[in-house]
């Protein structure tokens, strides 16, 4: 509990794991009244009879830029070497004196993580869906039992995307490649995406299943993944990598 606690106190005196957070709550929240905004032009002008079943749920796919950010972050700042005036060092070298134990530092630095980033998608969750609440009014998608496994969905998918940037960032031991990466699959150009026009097979990647969970409506797509299937597949992905990340940890000199 110890170790957990001390990476969590890390976590919360990052100021890059602010911005992550901040990024994980703003863009969803901004998308998701620009697309509201839309939604209710078009029902007003008689175009659209309804808002889209997926709204403020597509915005949430964008918001895990957030998540990223927060495990890329989380792990790679053990790895930046400090200021000379500070001594040189690396945060590594003090966390394993601190904890010796490697698997059992990782263990709590992954866990930490996973909380953050599940504390992050409730927070944006709800930020983003009272956007859309506010901007459509009664025009919004009534709330039923249906949406508490989406809901339950969004932050799974968020903790395990934060799990799958950390692993990586494990095994680059710097965050630069693995930040810019995920950010532009989530956010500019989905390379998954594109590969599903190639082959059927990359609607199982991690990132294109995992939206199973809460996206109804994925557009283009003609495969047929249920939320538990996706939640399945996205669960192996980052148990993978997980066992990959501490082998590789274990293993190699700090």
């Amino acid at each position: 509990m110890k170790a957990l606690a001390a990476e969590a106190s890390k976590l919360a005196s990052s100021p890059a794991v602010w911005i992550a957070a901040a990024a994980g709550v703003l863009v969803p929240g901004v998308i998701a009244a620009i697309t509201a905004s839309s939604a209710l032009g078009a029902i007003t002008r008689g175009t659209e009879a309804n808002a889209a079943i997926d709204t403020g749920y597509q915005e949430l796919a964008f918001g895990v830029a957030g998540a990223i950010i927060l495990g890329v972050v989380g792990v790679s700042g053990e790895y930046v070497t400090e200021s000379a005036e500070s001594g040189g060092g690396r945060q590594i070298t003090t966390s394993l004196t601190v904890v010796p134990s490697r698997l059992r530092f990782l263990l709590a630095k992954m866990s930490a993580i996973a909380v953050s980033g599940a504390l992050l998608a409730i927070t944006a969750t709800v930020t983003t869906m009272g956007v859309v609440r506010v901007v459509l009014g009664e025009h919004a998608p009534a709330w039923g039992a249906d949406d508490v496994p989406r809901l339950a969905g969004v932050v799974c998918y968020w903790a395990y995307t934060a799990l799958l940037a950390s692993a990586i960032t494990v095994l680059t031991r710097h965050g630069v490649v693995p930040l810019a990466v995920l950010i532009a699959n989530t956010s500019v150009v989905s390379v998954t995406y594109l590969l599903t026009k190639i082959t059927p097979l990359a609607n199982y990647l991690p990132d294109m299943a995992g939206v199973r969970m809460f996206i109804r409506q994925l557009a283009d797509s003609t495969a047929e993944i249920s939320p538990l299937t996706g939640c399945l597949v996205m669960t192996i992905w980052v148990t993978v990598l997980l066992v990959i990340a501490v082998i590789s940890f274990t293993r190699r000199d700090a």
